[in-house]
């Protein structure tokens, strides 16, 4: 498209209407929305495929805005276009329980795709929305029908490309040549300390080329008309992702452009008018906007609902010349269970498996039914056995990028039509941690496969045994965690996590643990409720012993030993604090039971158990780093036994 003197009246109305709100709000950053309204609004007015009045419309483009500390400008297109913000919403930013948080927060407001804030985040997260684009293009598209057909822009600035995460992610996008995948980078080389320079001397364009990115180059950020023959170009290689390297000025046209203090401090009242003044501005009025501008806001946003239109046109030709495709794309989209899916017979486990073995062949029974399901690991499928056995092509290989891998996940997950996983050991849950805090902030249902979760891993050492992982992840709010004790219970534990409409991490053995058939009944229901009665004693319970994950079949060996001293002991499975918090009291009340002693027992971190179960219970785990030896050694020199479990009981009843 021209741009023209309105098209700049546009821009300059993104620029004001974000000095403003951070002008009333004193607080927040003036200087991203200054310099990048540009960018944004080349995508917006000349490329993007957006509806506000259907803002989950499945084909539309994805618009990330990856540096989320530039919110204001965020906030100013999406009142601008339509998306139902309106000026007492900008006026209140960063305030309160407002529409117009510090920073973009999905599910918050409609349009925002992805929360954003930390740095880098947002690049990966347009990476796995770019990847799940491709994936179900190559699924559901025909050569006569284009069904799923749309890009994904991403602009950044100097800080997400400095942060690993991009470089992770990066790398990978070009490796799988994702060439709907579009990033502007607002590159103005100023941080919070000063110029870029003092710690970011790199060439950005060498990195991407090496990287098998298309890189192009725009000289001035301000000129509409470069940005947009930029855009053409990078939307006409489809074999590569592109970036634009946009050169832009930190605080644009404000006193104190190019200065790093424009970053983070709102501009002053004086500046903010001598602001609008250097910008031709038609008014002093605060939260000005030219009908000129909304007149071509408005158009904008019609145009996409035509767009809208012609795809439902295709859908509804789709679904009469290829019905059977079409109730895939339905399911796939729709995100479908069907039932008895996780109802195999007694034999689909017939001896004592390594949870992790479980949960592979779990992911394979799940595969024909869930045809959105997808997923791979951090080069670790034949540790994590997170490989697709008949379809292979449907395992991602992530290479060694926790990082990019828990932000990639979020971005499949966020985009919808995939029920996305990905792999790694628990240990190296550190690695993705930004990216598991954001997952539970958004509720994005993402599944994160944590293998070797304990010092059963053995001899590899105290490098590689979690030891207070496993609680910390319980820590997260709106994380579900779930640690499951044999097979059974591992796949009542991926049920829960793909039905459920929240991130939810799986915590599974190396090591082999006992099956326990004649109990999967009550596991079915149990592993729903978080934590539940496996087994009761013959005669009258004097003590209750609590574990999840492999010590359960401990509990088991401990027992035995205390019914030679008639001890009689409650045995409770405990695959979820999260699930179990949130059943009713009554519930709770019958899984502990208020007058018996208790010993809860975990290869981990005890800590977390006083708070679940009561401050009354003992609790036998790990608080040291582990032991490089064989698991069993491991164990033992630990404290982790029948004989030591039945020796604390004792002392607990006598």
């Amino acid at each position: 498209m021209k741009f023209d003197a309105t098209d700049n009246l546009c821009v300059n109305t993104i620029r004001t209407l974000s000095i403003d709100m951070v002008g009333q709000a004193d607080s927040g950053h003036p200087g991203l929305p200054l310099g990048a309204a540009p960018l944004a609004y080349a995508v917006w007015a000349g490329h993007l495929n957006f509806v506000p009045s259907a803002p989950e419309w499945f084909d539309r483009d994805r618009f990330v805005l990856s540096a989320g500390h530039g919110s204001a400008m965020l906030y100013s297109m999406l009142h601008l276009y339509g998306y139902g913000l309106n000026l007492e919403d900008l006026k209140k930013f960063r305030q309160l329980d407002s529409l117009t948080p510090g920073h973009p927060e999905y599910g918050h407001l409609r349009g925002i795709e992805t929360t954003t804030g930390p740095l880098g985040q947002g690049f990966a997260n347009a990476v796995g929305m770019a990847l799940a684009e491709k994936l179900l293009a190559g699924k559901l598209n025909t050569p006569e029908f284009a069904l799923v057909d749309h890009f994904t822009y991403v602009i950044v600035g100097d800080g997400d490309l400095m942060e690993g995460v991009s470089y992770e992610a990066a790398s990978l996008a070009g490796t799988l040549k994702l060439g709907k995948l579009i990033c502007l980078y607002d590159s103005n080389g100023i941080t919070i300390e000063g110029s870029t320079n003092l710690a970011f001397t790199e060439d950005v364009k060498k990195r991407f080329l090496a990287q098998d990115w298309q890189v192009l180059e725009v000289e001035d950020g301000n000129n509409l008309d470069e940005l947009d023959a930029a855009i053409k170009k990078a939307k006409r290689e489809t074999g590569s992702p592109s970036i634009i390297i946009a050169k832009t000025h930190i605080g644009f046209a404000s006193p104190k452009q190019d200065r790093n203090s424009v970053h983070g401090e709102p501009l002053k009242p004086e500046e903010i008018l001598a602001t609008k003044k250097n910008l031709g501005w038609p008014s002093t009025e605060s939260f000005f906007v030219p009908e000129e501008a909304k007149a071509r806001f408005a158009g904008q946003a019609a145009a996409g609902e035509n767009a809208r239109k012609r795809w439902l046109k295709l859908w509804k030709k789709y679904s009469g010349a290829l019905p059977e495709k079409a109730e895939l794309a339905k399911a796939m989209l729709g995100r479908e269970i069907p039932e008895g899916l996780f109802n195999p017979d007694a034999a689909f486990f017939d001896k004592p498996v390594a949870t992790r073995e479980a949960s592979g062949k779990v992911i394979n029974l799940m595969a024909d039914a869930l045809p959105g399901l997808t997923g791979g690991s951090a080069d670790l499928g034949p540790s994590t056995k997170t490989d697709f056995i008949r379809e292979p092509e449907r395992t991602l290989h992530f290479g060694i990028r926790e990082h990019a891998m828990g932000a990639i996940l979020n971005g499949l997950a966020l985009h919808g039509g995939l029920i996305p996983f990905g792999a790694t050991f628990l240990v190296f849950s550190d690695y993705m941690r930004p990216a598991l805090r954001l997952a539970a902030m958004m509720q994005a249902p993402a599944v994160f496969v944590f293998t070797h979760d304990s010092i059963g891993v053995g001899e590899d050492g105290p490098t590689h045994q979690p030891v207070e992982q496993l609680m910390s992840l319980r820590l997260i709010p709106g994380l579900l965690v779930l640690r499951p004790a044999d097979a059974w219970e591992t796949l009542y534990a991926w049920e829960t996590a793909v039905r459920s409409k929240r991130p939810a991490c799986l915590a599974l053995s190396r090591q082999k643990l006992p099956l326990m058939t004649q109990y999967r009944e009550k596991i079915a229901a149990g592993v729903k409720r978080g934590a539940y009665l496996l087994r009761g004693p013959s005669t009258v319970p004097s003590i209750e012993l609590i574990a999840s994950g492999s010590e359960v079949s401990l509990l088991f060996e401990a027992a035995a030993l205390l019914e030679k001293s008639s001890i009689g002991a409650r045995i409770i499975s405990v695959p979820s604090f999260e699930l179990f918090r949130e059943q009713e009291k009554a519930y709770r009340d019958s899984v502990f039971l208020p007058n018996l002693p208790k010993l809860a027992v975990e290869a981990g971190r005890g800590i977390g158990w006083m708070e679940l179960v009561g401050a009354d219970v003992e609790v036998i785990g790990v608080e040291t780093f582990g032991r490089s030896a064989p698991a069993g050694q491991a164990y033992a020199a630990l404290g982790l036994t029948a004989e030591k479990i039945a020796a604390a009981v004792r002392k607990l009843v006598k």
